[in-house]
């Protein structure tokens, strides 16, 4: 008999672990400091487009989610500590960032591309920019852009956020910035950007976007997936790209 109930106790543990997936509440970890991918609005709420992506994965998922913020630098080390179970804040699908966290398939593809003031003659090659102080937000694919392609040219100064970098672009103690095309594109349209305009073109335009799970967390990972295809399908991540810009990002 004892062995008998081992039976039906492992059995009773296996059918709570395998429906427990749809049961829980997943976190969804995000920067908060992304506009207008992921920012915090007046009434300290978390939104922008990767909000409404990651709830709209949650509701085809059937599952309740809720959303935790950190800060950039130490998004990944908080996934792998639990902090959260996965992350969706326009992170960048790079093979260093594939050492420490596992990427679904990517539900955007980005561009980066320099801003700089219109008044200014700002040219883009490397000869022109020789001498020029160009800001980045730190731990991005632009910054490590610039530090890689331009390192030796120009005095690349890095930043926490995003929004720190647009202060000092302001102030003129920056002469130009390079992040994502859709993120500058945002702040061109504010009143703090109206005297600032593109530069060139893009200087790399096939950067993928995607979610991060822990590594060997292929349940959540197809899941997501499985879920991205449905909005996909649907129109609902249509809905959502139209919210937010009257382009495709996909």
């Amino acid at each position: 008999m004892k062995s008998f109930h081992k039976i039906l106790l492992a059995a009773a543990v296996t059918l709570a672990c395998g429906s427990s997936f749809a049961a829980e509440k997943l976190r969804i970890g995000t920067e908060g400091a992304y506009p207008p991918f992921n920012l915090i609005d007046a009434s300290g709420q978390v939104v922008g487009f990767d909000l409404d992506i990651g709830h709209a994965l949650c509701a085809k998922m059937k599952t309740e989610c809720e959303v935790v913020t950190s800060d950039w630098d130490g998004i990944i080390p908080a996934l792998n500590a639990r902090k959260f179970d996965f992350i969706i804040a326009s992170m960048s699908v790079t093979e260093e960032r594939k050492q420490a966290v596992d990427f679904t398939n990517p539900y955007y593809t980005n561009k980066l591309q320099f801003i700089a003031p219109k008044s200014k003659d700002f040219k883009t090659d490397e000869a022109s920019l020789k001498g020029k102080v160009i800001g980045a937000q730190r731990a991005t694919i632009a910054g490590t852009w610039l530090e890689d392609n331009l390192g030796r040219t120009v005095d690349v100064k890095l930043y926490d956020t995003q929004e720190n970098a647009y202060l000092d672009l302001a102030s003129g103690r920056v002469d130009g910035i390079l992040a994502d095309t859709f993120v500058q594109w945002e702040w061109l349209k504010s009143d703090a950007g109206k005297n600032f305009e593109f530069k060139g073109e893009p200087v790399f335009d096939d950067d993928k976007i995607a979610i991060a799970v822990r590594k060997g967390n292929d349940e959540l990972r197809e899941k997501l997936n499985k879920a991205l295809e449905e909005i996909l399908a649907d129109g609902t991540y249509k809905q959502i790209n139209d919210k937010y810009f009257p382009f495709s990002i996909y």
